[in-house]
């Protein structure tokens, strides 16, 4: 398959290293026209917690296989060249390989010696199995996790616009697109929250389900937050109010969740009593020694809600919401050890839904490489007609020369046609019959016999 991937991930490199190997933003524009000069071909992931590139290594050239007229001692060594074909693709994969490694160390003015002992190499197949278990979520840092599929679309995208995916590669990304959708949609490995703020939406879901009428309120805007709001929201619900001691801060996480069909409305910290009531779904995480929300404000707000239920998530250490509401009728109350037992178990099923996806990637990966091999062997089959074609063709006109000459036979030149022609059409395949027999690869023998015996039969 020619297909080869090289990087470095979070288990074998260190942060600070993958922080000097990242490919972002003008970079991967350059580098996809740069490798473009020994690649057929090239894709780079590059995210917090990997930096790989994916590329097909160009095709080396090995004398071709010639007709009959060519003498037995010229034949034996082509026979020669091709019994160590194996070992010249190889050793060029190796050499372009090395390219590739050379190239990355130069391009982020790092040492090769510095960054080898941390790359990792896949070949062929087991390329395409490590390209569909990161596509899948399987070599994540988090099991099972599903942005790294979306990560990976967009660096094929990027490919695409800078024309560094051929037809080949964008082949077996159509593969690899189409498997790992599979291994999600076949097994339990990203069914479950592992994440605080995929828990979180989680809890939404399984409580509200008309999500676009429904408010969200978010108790400080710090990173935690930023990332259970940006889930929440992208559930599809239809407002948003933010409630944060800084204006600045507030307004950048506005910006960041603004839709067209989504309200967004800022408001001071010290408002909070007042919006509470028109809050559905409530995410604090705010810093706070003192509670922000306690009993009182709870019921009152329930009271202007008409007793609508609230889910209130409770992010902060020490707590932003008093723990005693849980008490209350229709506030479901989660705080942050309440999430972290529950990804403990989810966890642990992904663990165990693990194991049938390293099986099922396994088998997709058989397949693939079948259908590789029957897409290719299309091709093979169209290159051996041409040449066969190009031979005959030639005798052809050989043939009709010596016909216009004065004194030619034409039933001497028809037989001669023939024979050469036999000669030609039966060369390679009796070629292959006596390496068998000379190897005793009998089984490759009857193979060959039986469907040479077949094709005469006219089956």
């Amino acid at each position: 398959m020619r297909l080869v991937v090289i990087g470095v991930n979070h288990k074998t490199a260190p942060v600070a290293l993958r922080e000097r190997l990242a490919l972002v933003g003008d970079d991967v524009n350059i580098a996809l026209k740069q490798l473009e000069r020994f690649t057929d071909g090239s894709v780079i992931v590059s995210t917090c917690n990997r930096t790989e590139i994916y590329a097909l290594v160009p095709q080396i050239s090995l004398a071709p296989e010639s007709g009959a007229h060519l003498a037995e001692p010229q034949a034996a060594t082509i026979a020669s060249n091709n019994a160590v074909a194996t070992q010249t693709a190889s050793a060029a994969i190796s050499a372009h390989i090395l390219k590739i490694k050379t190239w990355l160390a130069d391009f982020k003015q790092l040492s090769l010696d510095e960054i080898d002992p941390y790359l990792y190499v896949h070949r062929d197949t087991h390329a395409l199995t490590h390209w569909l278990r990161v596509a899948a979520g399987l070599d994540s840092m988090i099991l099972g996790e599903p942005q790294i599929l979306g990560q990976i679309k967009r660096s094929v995208h990027l490919a695409q616009d800078q024309k560094a995916l051929s037809n080949q590669l964008g082949w077996i990304v159509d593969q690899v697109f189409a498997a790992a959708k599979r291994v999600r949609n076949e097994t339990q490995v990203g069914a479950q929250a592992v994440s605080l703020s995929y828990a979180a939406a989680k809890l939404v879901t399984q409580i509200f389900d008309d999500l676009p009428s429904r408010t969200l309120l978010v108790v400080a805007a710090g990173e935690m937050n930023r990332l259970v709001a940006t889930h929440i929201a992208g559930l599809g619900v239809g407002r948003v109010i933010i409630c944060n001691r800084n204006p600045e801060r507030a307004e950048a996480l506005a910006a960041e969740l603004r839709r067209p069909d989504r309200i967004i409305e800022v408001r001071a910290l010290q408002e909070l009593p007042q919006v509470l009531a028109e809050a559905d779904i409530v995410s604090s995480c705010s810093g706070s020694m003192d509670v922000l929300i306690d009993k009182t404000m709870t019921l009152r707000a329930l009271k202007s809600r008409r007793y609508q239920p609230m889910l209130m998530i409770d992010l902060a250490v020490p707590r932003d919401i008093d723990s005693t509401i849980s008490r209350i009728d229709d506030v479901y109350l989660y705080s942050v050890d309440d999430l972290q037992h529950v990804i403990a178990g989810n966890i642990e099923q992904r663990r165990q839904a693990a194991v049938d996806a390293e099986l099922l990637v396994s088998q997709l990966v058989v397949e693939m490489d079948r259908r590789f091999q029957v897409r290719q062997v299309g091709k093979d089959i169209q290159q051996y007609r041409a040449r066969t074609h190009d031979q005959v063709d030639k005798l052809l006109h050989e043939s009709i020369a010596k016909l216009q000459q004065d004194n030619a036979s034409p039933e001497d030149i028809l037989i001669e046609l023939s024979r050469r022609l036999t000669q030609t059409l039966t060369h390679a395949p009796s070629k292959l019959m006596r390496k068998a027999a000379r190897e005793g690869d009998n089984e490759l023998l009857d193979f060959v016999v039986s469907g040479l015996q077949e094709a005469h039969r006219g089956r």
